[in-house]
């Protein structure tokens, strides 16, 4: 009985100590731990949508309609699989993209709204035109939902994003 009754203590300690052990690793649910998913979601949009809109901008730059397609919403494949190389696409062989920059991120009703400035050639012409991305979560990733000409709505107003 004296044997029995030690097992049954030695596992009452190690059942008190594991919540401590568990702390440790991460696994116990301190607050501070609980709270970092929702750390800043407003940061984590902006960033990421930077990194698909950059994401495209480097493939159009590179004429790499793959890339391109890939920062896309699947909602948007058709559209870009039938426009991107055509005559007026953001990859037609025609057009040179060399320069392209992001000029301001913000918060728009269908999501991250980034404006950007693309610089084409087309021979021996050249312009600079404005853009605006919308970019949104999609599941667990976030993709480019739409692409449009700036408006004076949507140019930036605030200084230009760093």
């Amino acid at each position: 009985m004296g044997g029995t009754h030690r097992r049954l203590a030695g596992a009452a300690a190690a059942l008190a100590i594991l919540p401590l052990a568990l702390a440790g690793c991460g696994l116990g649910g301190s607050d501070e731990e609980t709270a970092k998913p929702d750390q800043a979601p407003a940061e984590e949009a902006s960033a990421k949508s930077r990194e698909r809109v950059q994401a495209y901008l480097d493939a159009m730059i590179a004429k790499d309609p793959d890339a391109g397609r890939s920062q896309l919403c699947a909602t948007m494949h058709d559209a870009f699989d039938a426009a991107a190389t055509g005559p007026n696409g953001d990859f037609a062989d025609h057009f040179e993209v060399p320069q392209a920059e992001i000029t301001d991120i913000r918060s728009g009703p269908r999501g991250q709204e980034v404006n950007v400035s693309i610089s084409v050639t087309a021979g021996s012409r050249k312009a600079t035109r404005p853009l605006v991305f919308t970019v949104t979560r999609d599941g667990a990733d976030w993709c480019i939902a739409g692409e449009a000409p700036a408006t004076a709505a949507s140019s930036p107003t605030a200084k230009p994003a760093a």
